[in-house]
């Protein structure tokens, strides 16, 4: 990458890192779950920056949401804990960024339903991702909140599904007709 483009990627990173924070921060004022989480827009700045910029951006621009988010919205009752619902999960949102190259492709020859599904798809996986780091760190650190009987897992499974299969449908959902009517959101020149 050279100086310039350096730059530019730097400063959209941060960029849309902050407005991933302050999404997700508006989300939590209308509704948010007691061990935390809730229907968010937040993502949707992450997954423009994987469509745009492929992993790295996606990668770095997660990360910094899960910095912003431990440093000034945290529920921590354990560093490792911290670590997996802010860090990791937030950072696996931008493995979003495989489907790079796809939507840029699709976008560029006007493919819309082939946008359409490379968009859902790096949304679900950057989703699950991010799902799977909460249900493991629920599994370890908010057992003491399943019902007498449930399995921990479940429990875990079906308190995170709570507001992540929301976030990702009303993600792709959003990302797709963001991108599709300004693809220039993605595209770099």
């Amino acid at each position: 990458m050279q100086g310039n483009q350096r730059l530019v990627f730097l400063i959209e990173v941060a960029m849309l890192g902050a407005l991933a924070f302050l999404l997700d921060l508006l989300s939590g004022v209308i509704g948010k779950l007691p061990q935390g989480g809730s229907i968010s827009l937040g993502m949707i700045p992450v997954f423009i920056m994987a469509y745009r910029w492929g992993l790295k951006g996606g990668l770095l621009t997660g990360l910094i949401l899960g910095l912003l988010q431990a440093i000034f919205n945290p529920y921590i009752v354990h560093p490792v804990q911290g670590f997996l619902d802010y860090y990791l999960a937030f950072t696996l949102v931008g493995a979003s960024g495989v489907f790079y190259k796809a939507i840029q492709n699709a976008l560029t020859n006007k493919n819309r339903k082939m946008a359409i599904l490379f968009i859902t798809l790096g949304t679900i996986l950057g989703g699950i991702l991010r799902a799977a780091a909460h249900i493991i760190a629920g599994v370890f650190f908010f057992a003491s909140f399943a019902p007498e009987g449930t399995p921990v897992l479940i429990y875990s499974i079906g308190y995170n599904a709570s507001y992540m299969i929301p976030t990702i449908i009303v993600s792709a959902i959003v990302a797709s007709l963001l991108l599709l009517t300004a693809p220039r959101l993605v595209n770099r020149k």
